[in-house]
């Protein structure tokens, strides 16, 4: 891989991001024309400028690490499986937390001195207000999964790029993080990105559904309309013992219309049948007892277990629910 800061940049790109910025219709358009416009009368920054490489010490970086540890915790194995794919084509996998600040990546070794040299590396801060368009900083900013191609990145050094980025929500709705992935290959064709950006989005939702369940250890969990891995996001509910909602994902509180206030007051029962969910608790616990048998292979044990209930318990409940084990 050639080193990112030898590599011939178009010379006009800030001369093309400052003109469309300055365009009447810059915060209009598709694309991301309002990111640059953000980058540069907002967060002004020069996008010809290429700045020095600061990153944190030894010191702050492990109190990042600490402030955001179940998040590192849960995204480990996440990450872990994710490179085995990504970093043998030369990408390198990363994970930021909700500022956009890098904790950990995953890079071949051979490929480190390249990313490293582009800032690309534990401790560097990703975020707009730093660096301008990018897939972590962007993504942060607009709680979207981004892929962001070579020359829309806002900074001419970083336009040898191209990172795909995807939020994760904590257990409250709130940004948690950002899992991207970037390469600085000649030949990523922009189809071959949109491909990859779709296995991030569910590497994001793998560990946005496991950051729920840790965070509601005990609960019963549940999802709702398609499930964790709906194309809306990661739907689940947290349930006590009274089957009150207790604890509910970003998706699923947007897909249910579920309010702060309601959270620890509302009977699972009435916000589904208030959303019109078919058949309502009742429809939602049968769907969730089926998808843990067929994970499980008809294992009822196994399946009980998944649930976090007995497998007394486990019969007894789809007795009721008429599900065949």
């Amino acid at each position: 891989m050639t080193s990112l800061h030898h590599r011939a940049q178009p010379r006009n790109h800030a001369d093309i991001v400052k003109s469309v910025v300055a365009s009447s219709s810059a915060a209009g358009r598709p694309g991301f024309a309002a990111s640059w416009r953000r980058s540069l009368i907002h967060h002004k920054i020069d996008p010809g400028r290429a700045e020095r490489l600061d990153r944190l010490t030894e010191g702050e970086m492990r109190e990042r690490r600490e402030a955001a540890g179940l998040l590192v915790a849960v995204a480990t194995p996440v990450l872990d499986r994710l490179a085995r794919a990504a970093c043998d084509t030369g990408c390198t996998v990363l994970l930021s937390d909700a500022e956009g600040l890098i904790l950990d990546e995953r890079v071949r070794s051979g490929d480190l001195g390249d990313f490293h040299a582009s800032n690309l590396a534990p401790g560097s801060d990703w975020s707009e207000g730093a660096e301008g368009t990018n897939g972590i900083g962007t993504c942060v900013a607009e709680g979207r999964p981004v892929v962001v191609w070579r020359d829309q990145h806002f900074r001419a050094n970083n336009t040898g790029l191209t990172c795909m980025g995807a939020p994760i929500f904590g257990a409250g709705g709130e940004l948690a993080g950002v899992i991207d992935v970037s390469s600085a290959r000649h030949d990523m064709t922009e189809g071959y990105a949109r491909l990859v950006a779709l296995t991030v989005q569910d590497a994001a939702h793998r560990i946005e559904a496991d950051l729920f369940r840790a965070c509601y250890d005990g609960a019963r969990i549940l999802s709702t309309g398609s499930g964790e891995s709906a194309p809306q996001g990661v739907m689940l509910l947290a349930l006590d013992r009274d089957d009150l909602v207790i604890g509910a994902t970003r998706a699923a509180r947007r897909h249910l219309g579920l309010e702060d206030g309601q959270i620890g007051r509302l009977p699972a029962n009435d916000l589904l049948e208030e959303a019109g969910a078919r058949g309502g608790l009742q429809e939602a616990q049968r769907a969730e007892m089926a998808r843990a048998l067929a994970r499980n292979h008809g294992n009822v044990s196994a399946a009980a277990r998944d649930l976090g209930i007995g497998r007394a318990t486990f019969y007894r409940k789809a007795k009721a629910l008429n599900l065949e084990v």
